[in-house]
């Protein structure tokens, strides 16, 4: 039986050396398996880094995959959760002519009813933030596009796990 496609969180728990990235998405691209989204930062834990990739794929490739990514010797442990099981946001910024402020009242009920928020004013333009759902970011994205977006950059998915994820305790453990 084939299982269906699905959207995956992916939460990697890394050592931070040069090229573990490009390791790691090379196990996805051997897989003709496109990354939708992917963030690196510091974790909850010091010297750990946390890659968070979004990934649409079977259960069945998530369950190789991660064991792929566990046999590389950088990641210190691997996690994938659904979508019902993590909260999640992605931020964006979106550049628009300030013109738009003063000669628009339209641009004001949007920023308003988006939950956005002004970030920067200058006399040629403004930058909106907006923090969100990857809908809720799109949907700005399509109100705004009728009036002329200067630049746009949105970043990879950002997620915490609903059920507590004890990867501190885990982590200790691996390393002793």
């Amino acid at each position: 039986m084939m299982s269906k496609k699905q959207t995956y969180t992916i939460s990697i728990y890394t050592e931070n050396n040069i090229g573990v990235l490009n390791r790691i998405s090379a196990i996805f691209q051997r897989r003709h398996i496109n990354i939708e989204s992917v963030n690196v930062s510091k974790s909850e834990i010091k010297s750990v880094s946390r890659i968070t990739l979004l990934v649409r794929i079977t259960e069945d490739q998530m369950k190789k995959i991660l064991g792929q990514l566990e046999k590389q010797i950088e990641v210190i442990k691997a996690f994938y959760h659904v979508d019902e099981d993590t909260i999640y946001q992605e931020s964006c910024l979106f550049k628009l002519s300030s013109d738009l402020l003063t000669e628009n009242d339209e641009i004001q009920r949007i920023i308003n009813s988006s939950k956005s928020r002004v970030i920067n004013i200058n006399k040629d333009f403004f930058v909106l933030e907006k923090s969100g759902t990857k809908e809720e970011v799109e949907e700005l994205y399509h109100l705004l596009d009728k009036h002329g977006i200067m630049q746009f950059v949105r970043s990879g998915r950002i997620a915490v796990t609903k059920e507590e994820m004890p990867v501190s305790e885990l982590l200790e453990s691996i390393k002793e």
